[in-house]
């Protein structure tokens, strides 16, 4: 299984850092992964949902170490080039990012943003 796109939408929190989408294999996506400041790195965290106790339980996520290490690599380094302005290359059969999120939108700008792009792959 690929990583055939990772499109990440900075947010200026102290924590949360980015929310990310990714596609696998140009036909499956997973939205509301975030990019998260740890103590000591960043890290990935996955799509999750609170339960009726109050606990969260991750609704997707990685069987393996392997694969976990893959996943947060690649998006953790498509994070470090947004945070940098590269551009990267996208796929000719994929539409371009939305533009990276500016320092004055607020929250609920970014999540309408990141909302509305994650129907981007479904024709």
């Amino acid at each position: 299984m690929e990583i055939t796109e990772v499109r990440v939408f900075p947010v200026h929190e102290e924590k949360l850092k980015a929310f990310v989408s990714i596609v696998f294999d140009h036909c499956f996506m997973v939205n509301d992964l975030k990019v998260i400041q740890g103590k000591d790195s960043l890290f990935l965290s996955m799509p999750s949902r609170r339960k009726k106790n109050g606990e969260y339980k991750d609704v997707a996520h990685p069987l393996n170490n392997e694969t976990r290490r893959r996943l947060e690599e690649r998006v953790l380094g498509e994070y470090a080039r947004v945070l940098s302005g590269e551009a990267t290359v996208p796929d000719a059969a994929t539409p371009p990012p939305p533009p990276v999120a500016e320092a004055d939108r607020s929250m609920a700008e970014i999540e309408e943003l990141h909302l509305r792009d994650s129907f981007w792959t479904v024709s």
